[in-house]
Parts: structure tokens; sequence; C-alpha cells
């Protein structure tokens, strides 16, 4: 009997087999201000806006950066996925520019709702979110 239960539950483990993981995540999208020239950025260069290290566009404009509280689990998924860093390493990042004097933390608002709205208002600037927020006041920037 155990071997025809075996038999049966096959086809079952399979198929649940081929999900993708994160079937049941929904997709972080990089978003910026409608007025920002480059449309597609390198992981080098997004991870260097995000650490602070890049303080401008390619094409010389202002960057105003927006980040979800350290503690948010969508901040979390984007620095992991996208940025492929720990929150904790871009946090340790941020406070060393702020403590030393040589730069200063990104804008942190507290709902993806803020970021759209922050976001979309603010010349230069750069976030995320989860896909469902986007709405035609922001772009979406492609991550090669």
């Amino acid at each position: 009997m155990a071997g025809l239960t075996r038999w049966l539950l096959l086809p079952l483990v399979l198929a649940l087999l081929s999900l993708p993981v994160q079937a049941n995540e929904r997709q972080i999208v990089l978003i910026a201000h409608p007025n920002v020239a480059d449309a597609v950025l390198t992981r080098d260069t997004t991870r260097a806006i995000f650490a602070m290290r890049q303080r401008s566009w390619p094409d010389g404009q202002a960057v105003r950066v927006f980040v979800l509280p350290s503690s948010h689990p969508v901040h979390a998924r984007f620095a992991k996925e996208r940025l492929s860093v720990y929150p904790h390493q871009l946090q340790l990042a941020w406070d060393r520019m702020v403590f030393s004097g040589t730069g200063q933390a990104p804008s942190q608002v507290d709902s993806q709702s803020e970021m759209l709205e922050r976001v979309a208002t603010t010349p230069g600037a750069l976030g995320y979110l989860e896909r469902e927020y986007l709405d035609e006041r922001v772009q979406v920037i492609t991550m090669e």
C-alpha cells in the first residue's frame, strides 16, 4: 500500500517542485521621478546610489534617494534581491557617512504609498516598491 501511495503522490510533489520559489512574493521595482533621463542602471550604479556613494545621475542631475525603514520586509527584499547586499550593510554605510560628516543617509518614508508620492513629486528622486503600487506618476527603471 505504501508503494501505491508514493506513486499517487509523485505527480503532486513534482508539480510543487516546479513552482517558482517566490511565487507568493510580489515583484519589487526600481522607480524614479518622470524627469530622470536614465531609464536603465547597472546593479553597481544602483548599489552606489543607494549606498549614497554616488550622488548624481549619470547625466549630472542630483539624486534624491528614498528608502523604507530597515525593518520593513520590502526594504529587506530590495536590498537582498536587487542590490545583492544585506539591509544592515546599507545601514552601516549610511551611519558611517553621517557620523563622519562625509555624507547623508537617504530620506526614509513610512510606507510604499508614501514612497510613490515622494518619488513622484521630487525631481531626481529614486526609490523602490512592489509593482502593485505603481501608477503613471513615476517611471520604472530597469536594472541590468
